[in-house]
């Protein structure tokens, strides 16, 4: 006699006739394994259900790379979609106070950003009228001042493009917005020969919105559209 258990005949018969049932459960192929190694006892190495495990692992390790790259395309997506729909909102301005006023309004939701402001170098006087009356999105600096913000006075290279955590925006740049922001993108300006540069910032109340490991295609692509319509403004 055995009190070995036997397995119910119809459920037998489905095992045998689609065996991938089985193949594909990765609990019930674990607990196949675990059932195996125990009945062959503490003293026995099994090479195979060693090898197993390492497959397995492996396995993991290449769904959970997977599952990040497909993630990491769809952000890359979503944020190309970002910068091209806030492309052709600034094509629609008809009249430069209106381009620049749309910056921190529908151009700086659809970047979700929560402040955009343009500094420009220039000799002139900060208190001109016509500078006033662009209201906050537009500041006026020194020559050198641009250089001077994005390397923070360190002797290192300019680039076009530099992410970065704050503790506050300057209040010169960010105005009243300057307490909250905590990440900003500084996007240095060609603005043609013969013109002094200038500055597009773009600050984040969320202070890893803007980070130094994050990547700045999109937004040096973006840094020279915005130079060529400034260009054409200018001129």
């Amino acid at each position: 006699m055995t009190n070995t258990a036997k397995i119910e005949e119809t459920l037998r018969d489905k095992i045998i006739s689609a065996p991938e049932m089985i193949l594909d459960d990765q609990d019930v192929m674990n607990a196949l394994i675990a059932a195996n190694e125990r009945s062959m006892g503490g003293n026995i190495v099994d090479l195979r259900g060693i090898a197993m495990e390492r497959l397995e692992a492996r396995l993991d390790r290449l769904e959970d790379t997977h599952r990040s790259v497909i993630a990491a395309a769809y952000e890359n997506l979503a944020g190309t979609n970002q910068v091209h729909r806030a492309i052709l909102r600034m094509m629609d301005p008809l009249e430069f106070e209106t381009f620049l006023r749309d910056l921190d309004g529908e151009v700086a939701d659809i970047l979700r950003v929560d402040a955009v402001r343009l500094v420009l170098e220039t000799e002139q006087n900060d208190d001109d009228p016509a500078i006033n009356k662009l209201g906050n999105v537009l500041s006026v600096a020194e020559p050198g001042f641009v250089e001077t913000y994005l390397t923070q006075g360190r002797n290192v290279p300019v680039r076009q493009v530099t992410l970065r955590q704050v503790e506050a925006g300057p209040d010169n740049i960010y105005g009243d917005k300057s307490g909250f922001v905590r990440s900003e993108a500084c996007l240095r300006l060609d603005l043609g020969e013969g013109r002094l540069p200038g500055m597009l910032i773009m600050g984040a109340e969320d202070p890893h919105h803007f980070t130094p490991q994050q990547g700045s295609d999109l937004l040096t692509f973006f840094a020279g559209v915005f130079e060529r319509a400034m260009r054409r403004w200018l001129s």
